[in-house]
């Protein structure tokens, strides 16, 4: 027998072991379909229960880190809990009384004290880090709300047009079910029972935030960390930590001062830009509430209190003569402002710029009553015009 049919002879006779996968030269003269590979039998339910131990201890031991440093389960301040309370207002409730602003008007005023001084709970829409005029301009677009509407302004995000979370509104509009669906089982399955389910702990942030060597030419820079503790209705108030830990009390007010001494924001940069972006920003305000008088919104702007440094850097980039004064002149509407009113200062401020719990609790029993009134001052005046016109 020659050397070659010794050769295809042995071929014939070879045979793969099973868990080598089969190649072309196993199948001549035939297409190649996807390369097969046996599997070879392993104990799949052990290595299963192994790996549910594990993702179980590791989860378990995420858990206990993040309690340990003081987080505790609560609700997440998510663009779907925007959407579900701004929902409220299209199903029937567009008449009641809104809250909308900033960081102040989330932390400070409380829910459960607004109810008690007033006999009504309001709807909470106010978004951190974000000024309220794009919210302004999506309630005037929308007929269903003809109720009370209470505006927090703070100086530096309302007249920049700041807007962190301005991706909320745009969500509320374009929610599809999946979405509604995710938010309904996080509020129901994880937010209530896990601490470490909270943005300021995700992996890929703790990460991040780690003292990596920056690159040359870039300057450090802190994110704004976990401020805030919000209840399902996104009731919310200041963490206890900011309160009771020296040192995330000063690593807040760190991040804070980063705005005091950086470079001002684009539209801010230089004094004619920043008088620019001011007036725009008034001049949205003020055609928004046009719309919403139009049909018989009451509205009252109210300046929250702020102090130490904080207070001083927005006194010294948006005045209130050019800012706060102007607004009111410009909407016709009234506004309550902290400095005027000497029940409404003195309060604590752990990071100068939200109140702490017990402080926000009082502080809403001051303003709602105040607010009120001009609410109902607001509504004798419609009636007494409505009247008129009727005679």
């Amino acid at each position: 027998m020659s050397a070659s049919a010794d050769g295809i002879a042995s071929a014939e006779r070879f045979e793969r072991p099973g868990f080598v996968r089969l190649t072309a030269s196993d199948r001549p003269g035939v297409a190649q379909p996807v390369p097969e590979r046996d599997i070879p039998p392993q104990p799949w339910g052990r290595i299963l229960l192994g790996a549910l131990v594990l993702f179980l201890l590791l989860m378990g031991a995420w858990e206990w880190k993040w309690r340990a440093f003081g987080a505790t389960p609560g609700y997440r301040n998510s663009d779907g809990a925007w959407a579900e309370q701004r929902r409220r207002i299209d199903s029937g409730e567009g008449g009641g009384t809104v809250l909308i602003g900033d960081s102040r008007m989330l932390f400070d005023v409380q829910l459960a004290q607004w109810e008690a001084a007033t006999g009504d709970r309001p709807i909470q829409l106010a978004l951190e880090g974000t000024s309220a005029v794009p919210v302004l301009e999506d309630l005037a677009q929308d007929p269903a709300f003809t109720g009370r509407l209470l505006v927090g302004v703070a100086p530096d995000l309302f007249f920049s047009g700041f807007a962190y979370r301005g991706s909320a509104i745009g969500h509320f509009h374009k929610q599809g079910p999946s979405q509604r669906s995710g938010h309904w089982l996080s509020k129901r399955l994880l937010e209530p029972y896990f601490a470490f389910y909270d943005p300021d702990f995700a992996l890929p942030v703790v990460v991040r935030r780690q003292p990596w060597p920056l690159r040359p030419g870039m300057q450090p820079h802190t994110r704004v960390r976990k401020l805030m503790e919000q209840e399902s209705d996104r009731n919310t108030r200041i963490w206890s930590k900011v309160e009771n830990d020296p040192e995330y009390r000063a690593l807040a007010r760190s991040i804070w001062a980063q705005n005091f001494t950086g470079p001002p924001p684009p539209p801010m940069a230089t004094p004619e830009r920043a008088r620019q972006t001011v007036q725009a920003q008034i001049d949205r305000a003020a055609k928004a509430v046009a719309s919403l008088r139009a049909r018989g919104v009451r509205i009252v702007f109210v300046r929250p209190p702020s102090n130490g440094p904080y207070y001083a850097f927005e006194q010294k980039a948006m005045p209130r003569k050019d800012t706060w004064d102007v607004l009111l002149q410009r909407t016709g509407l009234p506004g309550i402002h902290f400095d005027d009113y000497p029940q409404m200062r003195g309060y604590t401020l752990p990071e100068w710029s939200h109140l702490s719990a017990a402080d926000a609790q009082r502080y809403t029993l001051v303003l709602a009553p105040m607010v009120e009134r001009e609410f109902q001052r607001q509504e004798r005046e419609l009636a007494s015009a409505d009247a008129a016109m009727r005679r």
